[in-house]
């Protein structure tokens, strides 16, 4: 596990629409403090989709906190 994870920011854009569903239904007990050390681990389906993307980097199995914190900003609406 040494080795440098997928960015979010490169797999989450091309992730299909049912893999963010998985994600975000993993989501939504999420509490709005981050930092309790919540851990939330991704769905079998979405980490092969994220490895079939080919990115030549460690494919993660769990969001941190930074992760759950790009996801919000991604699913927040916009003015």
């Amino acid at each position: 596990m040494g080795e440098e994870r997928i960015p979010i920011e490169r797999w989450w854009p091309p992730l299909s629409i049912d893999g963010k569903h998985l994600v975000l239904a993993a989501l939504e007990p999420l509490p709005d403090d981050l930092a309790s050390g919540v851990v939330v681990e991704l769905d079998g389906a979405v980490v092969e989709e994220i490895a079939e993307l080919g990115f030549e980097l460690e494919t993660p199995v769990r969001l941190t906190v930074q992760e759950l914190v790009f996801i919000r900003t991604q699913i927040e609406p916009v003015d």
